[in-house]
């Protein structure tokens, strides 16, 4: 059975993500999408509500598997024997900043793989960081997100 990770912070989870999990769905037998806890950004949701509100997405979709983590990206790949990462290309720019994470993941676990798949064109602009923006601003955001996502947005930013 080939699992794949696909971590990140996904605050909140995008179409743009949504679309990533759904074709690495197609790649591997299962995904695990791995919600990291960070603190450096200034999340909208709690890592908690993040893991509830994917597994609510995706919770008719057999195959994938939502969890919470901290710490390195190595560990949890041991702990939940995956070999393969999977990261999201949106643009030229991210390329430096995701050849580099996977050196350092190389680095050390040599066994980890990492895969990079681009999003379809339509979200290719798309970031969690824009779509937190625009919500906190009263904005509609409901082409970028999941209608659950959409309205968890509406009640955070309520004015």
């Amino acid at each position: 059975m080939t699992k794949a990770l696909y971590p990140g912070t996904f605050d909140p989870i995008t179409l743009g993500h949504i679309d990533l999990i759904e074709r690495a769905h197609n790649l591997f037998d299962e995904v695990i999408i791995a919600v990291a806890t960070s603190m450096s950004k200034k999340p909208a949701f709690e890592p908690e509500e993040r893991v509830l509100q994917i597994k609510e997405i995706f919770k008719d979709t057999r195959g994938i598997k939502v969890i919470g983590f901290s710490g390195l990206l190595v560990d949890l790949a041991r702990d939940q024997e995956s070999t393969i990462l999977v990261r999201g290309l949106r643009a030229v720019s991210d390329f430096e900043y995701e050849f580099q994470l996977a050196s350092m993941n190389r680095a050390m676990m040599p066994e980890l793989e990492s895969i990079f798949l681009t999003p379809k064109a339509k979200y290719s602009f798309l970031s969690s960081t824009l779509v937190r923006e625009i919500a906190s601003m009263g904005g509609d955001v409901s082409p970028f997100v999941d209608p659950l996502i959409q309205e968890a947005l509406k009640l955070r930013f309520k004015k």
